[in-house]
């Protein structure tokens, strides 16, 4: 089956509300196999709104419609779907008491205008709204599925899962999986060179690449019959995935660079500190969202200038006089300081220029370093990240957490 999401109102053109519902549907649809291929929205008119369905109904198996479903004149779904249809709309009896009785329990008065809700398209199959005062419907026509569901979130989401989900599991043959490769230190360009082949080859199941902030994800989708595993399907083409890029793939199951980094820390009890000068403490709050970090995070010091490095660090003034600031030598020491004042497995530091101001010819905007102490010793690593300020800061703090995941994997913890 073939979908199309029909989302009605007005102040969806206009930018006053997202449409969350289309990204909300498209989602759970493809669990039960039926594709999404159209979103649509149109405002609160009658005659765009005829156009627009008849445009679906042309391209479209089911066509899932969100609002238009209100008391008020311009709630127009269910008037423009009967008219196509040429079928009457009725009064369903059952809804209208339901109606009645939401507004007893809020102990207010219904106006007239309320009874318009519980009138539907004749045979339609009503969808009960326990949210709320407009409940949905389904109409079956011939090889045609419409759906008609309120607007607000809160009242649609429960109906798609109580009613919907059972109904297309019902009817589709078919469902759809996939699983997220989450990538880093890979750039898109780069990760196409070295997959090519796979996606100009792919059937089922499919490689999806693109990108966000600073990393990469590929989504794997395999279509298969009900009773069937995805699994069996996807893992051979994950397989040959990681075994081309190796450890920069950094999640098959959908989890940020944080969520791992913190994973990996609290299940081998790595202690860790943290000394942020340039990303101003955004490590640190990524690190403590991740539940049950206070295990093994020790402490982090927001080290901005230059005698707090001295102070809070033990960072050599000779050595800042010589090197300055942003450089390899303070870095090292910024991580060796907070982790000796800690005693943790790990002290990680971050100093850099993420600009608008502050660079120049020799040290650019967007020069960082980054340095991590343990055992063994200390490492530094030296990145040039482009972009205005929030961008130099959240990169930074992925290539951050990086260093830590790579230098876990490969450590004797």
């Amino acid at each position: 089956m073939n979908a199309e999401i029909l989302a009605v109102g007005t102040e969806l053109l206009m930018g006053q509300i997202a449409n969350t519902n289309a990204q909300y549907i498209s989602a759970r649809l493809s669990e039960v196999g039926v594709n999404v291929f159209y979103h649509s929205v149109v405002g609160d008119n009658s005659r765009r709104l005829k156009e627009c369905l008849n445009i679906a109904l042309e391209r479209s198996d089911v066509i899932i419609m969100t609002g238009g479903l209100g008391p008020t004149r311009d709630d127009l779904t269910k008037e423009t779907v009967s008219e196509i249809f040429n079928r009457k709309l009725e009064l369903h009896k059952e809804s209208l008491q339901k109606i009645e009785g939401f507004f007893e329990r809020l102990n207010r008065p219904m106006t007239e205008n309320n009874i318009k809700q519980a009138y539907f398209p004749q045979d339609a199959i009503i969808i009960e709204n326990a949210k709320g005062t407009a409940p949905g419907c389904i109409i079956e026509d011939k090889n045609k599925v419409v759906v008609m569901l309120p607007g607000p979130p809160s009242e649609m989401k429960p109906m798609f899962e109580d009613t919907l989900m059972p109904y297309f599991k019902e009817k589709s043959k078919y469902r759809i999986v996939s699983k997220y490769l989450r990538i880093f230190g890979v750039g898109e360009s780069a990760l196409e060179e070295k997959i090519m082949d796979l996606i100009e080859g792919q059937t089922n199941p499919t490689i999806a690449p693109y990108a966000k902030e600073g990393e990469v994800t590929l989504r794997i989708t395999a279509k298969c019959e009900k009773y069937e595993s995805p699994d069996e399907m996807m893992q051979p083409v994950i397989a040959e995935i990681k075994k081309r890029i190796g450890h920069a793939v950094y999640s098959v199951e959908d989890k940020n660079l944080e969520e791992v980094v913190g994973e990996l820390l609290i299940s081998r009890n790595i202690t860790i500190s943290l000394a942020e000068s340039c990303t101003g403490g955004l490590l640190s709050n990524k690190l403590t969202g991740i539940p049950g970090i206070s295990k093994v995070f020790n402490r982090a010091v927001i080290s901005y200038s230059n005698e707090s490095k001295i102070e809070n660090l033990g960072v050599k003034p000779e050595t800042i006089n010589k090197y300055g600031a942003v450089s390899k030598e303070t870095a090292e020491e910024m991580a060796l300081g907070i982790r000796n004042a800690s005693k943790t497995d790990i002290g990680l530091s971050i100093t850099g220029i993420a600009g608008p101001g502050g660079g120049s010819e020799e040290k650019p905007v967007g020069l960082v370093y980054l340095a991590i102490s343990h055992s063994e010793g200390t490492e530094c690593k030296e990145i040039k990240v482009w972009g205005d300020r929030n961008r130099v800061r959240n990169v930074t703090c992925l290539y951050a957490l990086d260093m830590i995941r790579l230098h876990i994997l490969k450590g004797s913890y």
